[in-house]
């Protein structure tokens, strides 16, 4: 049979049909692997009647698992809890059923959804879930609908746990940041222990729906793909019209049938770019290697285009906007008119006794740890002090402890003031009160200096917290000399009012005191069990204890936040500047959020009449999308939010044609990230979920970089509208040639390896060169184009038509000219193809820039390394083809003499001359307003 050339272009269509294929099915299973990944292996549960337990206590309906459990069974006691833990049995993890009683303490992924019934301490980690990497205190209290609001309503001890709306995904309205107390599968320990009822396994959980929804959303085709469906319908339409066309009127001119298919099937290979596609898909692939080394690493090829239609980003704020780590910036006391900036009072000639009392609660009331023992050394932390809070660029923040963020940052301070960490010289601990959104502060007892039993030091208490509940424990306050001074209420106001001032600057504060403890001298060391290891409050008992924290010394204030990143300001303002709207989404406080967006130059008008600049999260849950999409317009902070809101929010601005960029790092956000026309995930921080589902991983988790993979799209899509231009003039020319010579009665002035040699250079390596060309940084200045927007549009086509005509005419008055003598030679059809050759070379050259000139120096010549190779490369091959022997006979040609190449040259150069005229003439118009670009639709 023979036709192995059918064979081959089969083969290769199947394989790449089933490649697409497997890597769809690929990825889709790389996204259920990571889901599995944070699904913990084993689960410590109690399947039997636990001893000792409450009367009264309500038990589970007894279906399956631990239904014989009572649900109050555990106390938050060391012997209950040493209890439980003997009671404890460990499973696989796959074979929890609802009902079964858990426990889980630090360290500890969640094994499942589950409603928590005790907690002592209990802080997890959601950030794989929600991206909020604040962890979040746990507690068993039944929370009802009026919490939406604020977080957590108070205990209603009458209602059994199950009646809480919050339980899983059943019923839950209540967004997941508030839901305090369930834990969801997959998340983290951090601190204390907790025990729990399984509510949702598998499917049922978070985590499992999430995993459902990402399969049911589809990613949306990008402009791109659109547009070039768009132009290969109307290119095929046209060039066979035109085609069939000329062989009418050759059969009608008496012409040869099979000439004319020859010549009709050698100008549909040249009239129809078919490299057009591989050549985007290099563009495509070579602008993915240079985002890759600006920190952006590109997953969908087609997106690296749709990042220039982005007309609105939505963003995360913490980790984003800002450095993720909580840095002091301002410190008060009462000697202080107003807080002072960190860098001024480190530059100060003398720490005061105030400030350094607030640096020594700081470090004693605090669990934060060294990274590693090598970190502990005065080198190292003169080295990393020198990029904390106070330094000139916040963004570069490191640390060499990890804890909490609040005491990391107190420890952080400690460091860029040059003190010692003294918690392991001071004295023993006695007592140790912990964090809780009641108390709203945490504090320790220190055991006075060693001595006889009688003569010891009174013991010490040091406290931190919110300033109003500090303020309530103090009847004193340190001066900057040291001395301890009544603290009357005009004291107190003076406080609140400093307080107030930092919270206006989106602030956190936190107050600080220390004091003797009146009648100390009985405490005992506190007795730690197996289970209470890593939590100190096991056998915490508020009543006796908190009454040692009274008649305190008030030392100062502190505020600390999450400062900008370096540069995000100017990104924001160049993106604003190209037509794209910035928009934050936080789940912070409205205050907070807000500070950050005015630090950043966000626009935000608060008192706006045509719709609200800030909108909440309790507010999107009462708005339809339809409300949604109407409000959002002058929207440019969402504060208070959930990972939920961002789908919502994602199909509100779609739904107004927008083309949306949206961020995110937790698994929550995955299908928002897919849904979007852009999603971005975070390289450090991003769940792999969230990188699975995403279009693009920032690797350095900045904003800045966002801005340049925007201008990189912007720029890839005017290459590949420059290189369009290049081929369509170069085939409308070609085309038009032969037309208008078969209507003159002509012979036909290029054979049919002469059209596919000019073929062989329209989609060879100066149409590949021309997509490289470097990214004007102009192009940001731009607006984005319409996601509807077609390539071919209006002034390009205009240009398209202007080179063509130029070409062709050039072309046939060579061809008019030479075959004066009525006969058509060897020569002739050299000097004709050789003209369309040079035309196209120029035409090459002035594709390189749609508006930039070659003759001013805006084009650099040595900018495209790779044009210039393939335009040399095009010369010697049209060389070879015109003296080398072998290649004569098969193109039909001769030798032409120097006279003849240069003649052909100045005549070819008319094609960049004329275009060079237009740049002029546009520059001109743009100056009285008057400029249309390749932007402009058809």
């Amino acid at each position: 049979m023979g036709n192995y050339d059918d064979a081959v272009s089969i083969a290769a269509a199947v394989t790449i049909v089933v490649s697409v294929g497997f890597v769809q099915e690929y990825r889709s299973e790389k996204s259920l692997e990571a889901l599995n990944q944070l699904v913990p292996h084993s689960a410590h549960v109690i399947r039997s009647n636990f001893p000792n337990g409450p009367r009264s206590s309500p038990r589970l309906p007894q279906e399956n698992g631990s239904a014989t459990v009572p649900t109050g069974a555990l106390e938050d006691t060391t012997a209950a809890l040493e209890a439980a833990e003997g009671a404890s049995m460990t499973i696989s993890a796959t074979q929890l059923v609802p009902g079964d009683l858990v426990l889980f303490h630090t360290g500890d992924r969640v094994p499942a959804d589950i409603r928590i019934t005790h907690a002592a301490d209990l802080s997890i980690d959601e950030s794989n879930l929600t991206g909020e990497n604040e962890p979040v205190s746990k507690k068993p209290d039944t929370l009802d609908k009026a919490s939406r609001g604020n977080g957590w309503a108070s205990p209603g001890p009458q209602a059994p746990f199950y009646a809480s709306p919050a339980t899983g995904t059943v019923g839950a309205d209540i967004r997941l940041n508030d839901q305090i107390n369930i834990a969801f599968m997959g998340t983290l320990v951090r601190s204390g222990y907790g025990q729990g009822i399984v509510i949702g396994t598998g499917g049922n959980t978070e985590f499992g729906a999430i995993s459902a929804s990402l399969q049911e959303i589809e990613s949306p085709r990008t402009p791109l793909q659109l547009s070039m469906d768009r132009l290969g319908k109307d290119l095929s339409y046209m060039s066979f019209g035109v085609i069939a066309f000329i062989m009418l009127v050759g059969l009608w001119r008496g012409w040869a049938f099979l000439d004319l298919f020859t010549i009709g099937v050698s100008l549909a290979v040249a009239a129809i770019p078919e490299g057009l596609p591989i050549i985007v898909t290099v563009t495509l692939a070579l602008g993915v290697l240079r985002m890759s080394k600006k920190n952006a690493i590109v997953r969908r090829l087609p997106s690296v285009e749709t990042l220039g239609s982005v007309n609105v980003v939505c963003t995360d704020k913490t980790g984003t906007l800002t450095t993720n780590h909580m840095t002091v910036t301002k410190l008060w006391h009462f000697e202080d008119k107003e807080p002072v900036d960190v860098m001024r009072k480190r530059d100060s000639a003398s720490l005061d006794p105030a400030t350094r009392t607030i640096l020594r609660i700081g470090n004693i009331v605090n669990h934060g740890r060294l990274i590693s023992p090598s970190a502990a050394s005065n080198a190292t932390a003169a080295v990393l002090s020198s990029t904390l809070g106070g330094a000139d660029d916040p963004s570069s923040a490191k640390s060499r402890w990890v804890g909490q963020p609040t005491d990391v940052a107190l420890l952080d301070l400690l460091d860029e003031f040059g003190e010692d960490d003294v918690r392991e010289r001071i004295g023993t601990r006695l007592n140790e009160t912990p964090f809780s959104s009641e108390r709203k502060w945490m504090g320790c007892v220190v055991q006075g200096n060693s001595g006889s039993e009688s003569a010891r030091a009174p013991d010490v208490a040091y406290i931190k917290g919110a300033l109003e509940k500090v303020l309530d424990r103090c009847d004193t306050y340190i001066t900057a000399q040291g001395r301890e001074v009544p603290l009357d209420d005009a004291k107190r106001r003076e406080a609140v009012s400093a307080a107030d001032h930092m919270a206006q600057d989106g602030l956190r504060v936190l107050g600080f005191a220390s004091g003797s403890v009146r009648g100390s001298g009985g405490l005992k060391p506190p007795h730690r069990s197996r289970s209470a290891a890593s939590s100190p409050v096991l056998g915490f008992s508020p009543e006796k204890d908190e009454d040692s924290y009274h008649g305190l010394a008030f030392a100062g204030l502190v505020g600390m936040n999450d400062p900008p990143r370096k540069g995000v300001d100017r990104s924001i303002r160049r993106l604003m500047a190209g037509g794209v709207k910035v928009i934050m989404i936080t789940g912070d406080a409205e205050t907070t959020a807000v500070a950050i967006g005015q630090k950043l130059g966000m626009p935000i008008n608060q008192n706006s009449s045509i719709g609200p600049a800030v909108l909440r999260g309790d507010e999107l849950d009462q708005m339809s999308e339809e409300e949604l999409s109407r409000a959002i317009a002058t929207t440019t902070i969402f504060a208070r939010t959930s990972p939920d809101h961002k789908l919502k929010i994602v199909k509100a601005l779609q739904a107004r044609g927008d083309v949306v960029a949206m961020t995110g790092d937790g698994v929550n956000d995955a299908p928002a990230l897919k849904k979007a026309d852009i999603g971005i995930s975070m390289g450090q921080l991003g769940t792999d979920v969230a990188k699975e589902a995403a279009d693009m991983i920032l690797t350095d988790d900045d904003f800045s970089t966002i801005l340049a993979a925007i201008e990189e799209g912007k720029g890839i899509f005017y290459n590949i509208q420059n290189f369009l231009t290049f081929q369509l003039s170069t085939s409308a020319a070609a085309l038009s040639l032969v037309l208008v010579s078969t209507f003159m009665g002509f012979k036909n002035p290029l054979n049919a390896m002469q059209i596919l040699w000019i073929n062989i250079l329209m989609d060879g390596p100066p149409a590949q060169s021309l997509g490289v060309e470097p990214v004007d940084p102009a192009v940001m200045s731009r607006p984005p184009r319409s996601k509807t927007a077609r390539v071919l549009t209006r002034p390009l086509l205009q240009r398209v038509l202007t080179q063509a005509s130029i070409i062709m005419l050039g072309t046939l008055a060579v061809y008019i000219q030479c075959m004066q003598d009525g006969a058509v030679t060897a020569r002739d059809t050299t000097m004709t193809f050789t003209a369309f050759v040079f035309f196209d070379m120029f035409n090459a050259l002035t594709c390189r820039s749609e508006s930039k000139s070659v003759v001013k120096g805006e084009t650099k010549l040595a900018g495209n390394r790779m044009f210039n190779f393939a335009v040399m490369g095009s010369l010697i091959g049209q060389m070879f083809v015109i003296y080398f022997p072998g290649l004569q006979n098969v193109f039909q040609t001769e030798a032409l003499s120097l006279a003849d190449l240069i003649r052909l040259l100045a005549l070819a150069s008319l094609v960049f001359w004329a275009d060079e005229g237009r740049k002029l003439y546009t520059k001109m118009k743009s100056r009285r307003g008057f400029m249309g670009t390749y932007s402009a639709a058809v």
